[in-house]
């Protein structure tokens, strides 16, 4: 029996054999279906993700949008802003690894994250960072930008702060922290047996009523500073029955009276800066020379020599006033019979022809042709020299710079307070007051930029006071842990009021010359243990050496003066050529900076090897145009006007800048100085060096123990001579004078040279050159 066909119905038909529910599940698994097509690919949205992380690294871009965007996330969050990429790249890289699961153990993980990351960012916002971070200020509301600030700056910001501590810390710590909330009442507990609240509240009662306590304070702590270290030992004459009377301790001090500023030892860095007041104030304003008249009569004079120029700007500066000459124009001319339109020539009433006078071409005068009438001015001007500077740079104008007829002094205390100085000093300790322009405005210079500077001109054209003013500069802005100074004056008598300041890295004015070698053999030392210490945190200069977290205690930077080169080089050449060299090439990273200066610039006192490790050069007035190219590569300096007046050539600048250089008095430095060294400082005057020069000296006596190994090459120099001289083994031998003066020694005792005769060279016997 043939069985019977059911009928079919096409698929998903909706009928009543089946029932609403199935078509319920299948319109939702087709919604599903679409949902996971279109919207959860994971891959791509881990990839989004991952683009999102990269957007908000604090970089510049190309892109303006995502710079906005990246401006206000730092702006947002701060520092928080490398949070927020870690965990955007976290989640980025669980979604394309196909780990992201929706379960209670992942939801855990995730808010102990955020209480983390929100615990954290209270943190931050206590940090005050000096430094902007993508070009975005944070030192207003704090590293964890405006929501860390927000966090730590009212009571519901704390409130979440202290609850995102305590629920991370429950999250992952869940056992450790439910037995710490368990020990707090027992603490309390046993806290209110004690009485220590009462104890507290009786002790700031008694503070309040004795408002004096402060000033017994610093009493009691000056007088056991002036008895000594041994003061507590002596026994009181009022105590009675063996007791001491109750001395007055730093919890004796009230709320409102003001620390004490000696003999604390919690307080390891209590330096002042002195006050601006011990400097000299600017002088009165001389009457200005009539400039208007001296203007018109350098056009006539220009002008009676066939040359076209005005005068558009008037700089008056301390010492000189320059004139801004923009030159005009020479205009060739050609006279010639007037003709009308018929080409006829035109003739008068007369009946003469008539001639017109037509403009054939128009140059600008040539700028040499001014700078050739120098000499002209002068005499016009009767000025002692003017200097032209052609053209003034930046300027489309030619500067003549005419002496005043009464120079005005620049105080160093009128550079100092000027903004341009005030400005500098606040991201340098090592700022420098350098003087005025030829305008009058202040020029301030880094020394930490330059990184060293080389002074150079005549007897009294200013060098000295150039470097005590250098000195006093950095007194009034740095203290014994920032600035340290080596100083070497072989004159003796500028330099030594210094000689007992806490900024000395030696305990005194180095003045003898057979003191120099070693002294800069110490710098040296301090300069390889420097490097040494960078090398171990891995850092390459002093200033990041400092920021290094792990650093407990950070270098100053060291300033090495150098008063007169010359005699150094006629004392050692060799030997402080070669250590000054190798200082400029090396000490910049390490913080130790050098100011030199020479009266003699010739080349054999500053060598090109000198001249090229210098970039930054000061020229006072020289006597010829030689010592002004062996300074500045360049002529100018001989037509200086002496006291004070000065070529600076910095770096980055490629003519040199006219100034009136800083004037400091020895009463102000004799004030700045009895500053330093009040009573006062003494607890805190910082541990000098002198161990690294005995270190060098030890080092320098061991090698004149030993026998000298260049001895015999000394005996062939010696036989292929007739007469030598110490200063021929140090050319031949490439040694210092110390070691050229002691193998010269040992050939006397050698027999091969003759006693000395009292010249500089000396005879050698002919018994022993061997040339029969």
């Amino acid at each position: 029996m043939a069985r019977a066909k059911v009928p079919t119905r096409p698929r998903g038909s909706l009928t009543a054999a089946r029932s609403p529910a199935y078509g319920a599940r299948r319109r939702r698994t087709a919604r599903l279906r679409w949902f996971d097509a279109y919207v959860l690919r994971w891959h791509n949205l881990g990839i989004a993700v991952l683009i999102i992380s990269v957007f908000l690294l604090p970089w510049r871009s190309a892109f303006s949008a995502v710079e906005t965007l990246r401006d206000s996330a730092v702006e947002g969050v701060g520092y928080g802003v490398f949070l927020v990429l870690l965990g955007l790249a976290g989640i980025g890289f669980v979604i394309l690894l196909g780990r992201l699961e929706l379960s209670r153990r992942a939801a855990r993980v995730a808010a102990g994250c955020l209480c983390a990351m929100v615990a954290v960012w209270g943190v931050l916002g206590f940090l005050h960072p000096s430094s902007p971070l993508a070009g975005v200020s944070l030192r207003g509301v704090g590293a964890g930008g405006a929501f860390g600030h927000w966090l730590v700056g009212g009571l519901p910001g704390i409130f979440i702060w202290l609850l995102a501590w305590f629920g991370s810390s429950y999250i992952f710590w869940p056992r450790h922290t439910r037995a710490a909330i368990r020990a707090i009442p027992p603490t309390l507990i046993s806290l209110w047996r004690l009485d220590l609240h009462g104890r507290l509240w009786s002790a700031i009662a008694s503070m309040t009523d004795t408002p004096s306590a402060g000033n017994e304070l610093v009493a009691v702590v000056e007088r056991e500073m002036a008895l000594g270290p041994d003061a507590n030992d002596v026994p009181d004459e009022e105590a009675q029955d063996g007791e001491r009377p109750p001395r007055a301790t730093m919890h004796d001090v009230p709320l409102g009276a003001p620390a004490p500023v000696r003999g604390i030892p919690h307080h390891p860095t209590p330096w002042q800066l002195p006050s601006l007041g011990l400097l000299a104030e600017a002088d009165a304003e001389r009457q200005a020379p009539d400039n208007s008249a001296r203007a018109r009569l350098i056009v006539d004079t220009l002008a009676s020599f066939g040359v076209d120029a005005q005068v558009v700007q008037v700089n008056q500066g301390p010492t000189v006033t320059q004139f801004g000459v923009e030159p005009g124009w020479e205009v060739k001319t050609r006279t010639g019979p007037e003709r009308d339109s018929r080409g006829k020539p035109v003739l008068d009433r007369d009946g003469n022809p008539r001639f017109r006078t037509e403009e054939v071409s128009r140059t600008r005068v040539r700028v040499n042709q001014i700078t050739t009438l120098a000499n002209d001015l002068a005499l016009a001007l009767a000025a002692p020299s003017i200097r032209i500077e052609a053209p003034v740079p930046g300027k489309p104008v030619v500067g003549i710079e005419v002496p005043n007829t009464s120079a005005s002094i620049v105080t160093l205390r009128s550079v100092i307070e000027t903004p341009v100085f005030q400005k500098l000093s606040n991201r340098s300790k090592l700022a420098l007051a350098l003087g005025k322009g030829v305008s009058g405005d202040p020029v301030a210079a880094d020394l930490s930029k330059m990184p060293h500077l080389l002074i150079a001109g005549a007897t009294g054209a200013g060098k000295s006071v150039c470097i005590n003013s250098l000195i006093a500069c950095i007194l009034t802005h740095a203290t014994p842990d920032d600035v340290r100074f080596v100083i070497i004056d072989p004159k003796r008598v500028e330099l030594s009021g210094f000689g007992s300041i806490p900024h000395l890295a030696l305990s005194k004015v180095i003045v003898e010359v057979d003191e120099v070698v070693s002294t800069l053999a110490a710098i040296l030392r301090e300069m390889e243990s420097r490097y040494k210490r960078f090398e171990a945190f891995h850092v390459r200069n002093l200033e990041a050496y400092n920021r290094h977290p792990k650093v407990t205690q950070r270098l100053p930077s060291w300033v090495i003066i150098i008063d007169e080169l010359a005699d150094l080089m006629m004392a050692a050449p060799y030997e402080v050529e070669r250590q000054i060299c190798r200082l400029a090439q090396l000490a910049r990273a390490t913080g130790i900076h050098l100011v030199v200066a020479t009266q003699r610039p010739s080349v054999d006192v500053v060598t090109g090897l000198i001249k090229a490790n210098f970039p930054t050069r000061i020229a006072f007035a020289v006597s010829s145009q030689v010592d002004s190219r062996t300074i500045l590569d360049t002529v100018g300096a001989e037509k200086l006007l002496g006291r004070g007046d000065m070529l600076f050539l910095p770096t980055d600048a490629a003519k040199p800048r006219r100034l009136q250089g800083a004037f400091v008095s020895d009463q102000e430095i004799e004030r700045l100085v009895n500053f330093w060294t009040s009573e006062r400082w003494e607890p805190y005057r910082p541990p000098t060096y002198d161990h690294l020069v005995v270190e060098a000296r030890a080092e320098q006596d061991r090698e004149d123990q030993s026998d000298d190994p260049l001895l015999s090459r000394a005996i062939e120099l010696a036989q292929e001579h007739s007469r030598i001289s110490a200063s021929l083994l140090q050319r031949r031998l490439r040694i210092g004078y110390p070691r050229a003066a002691r193998l010269m020694d040992d050939l006397e005792e050698a027999g091969i040279l003759g006693a000395p005769d009292g010249g500089q060279s000396r005879e050698v016997l002919a018994a022993d050159r061997g040339d029969g």
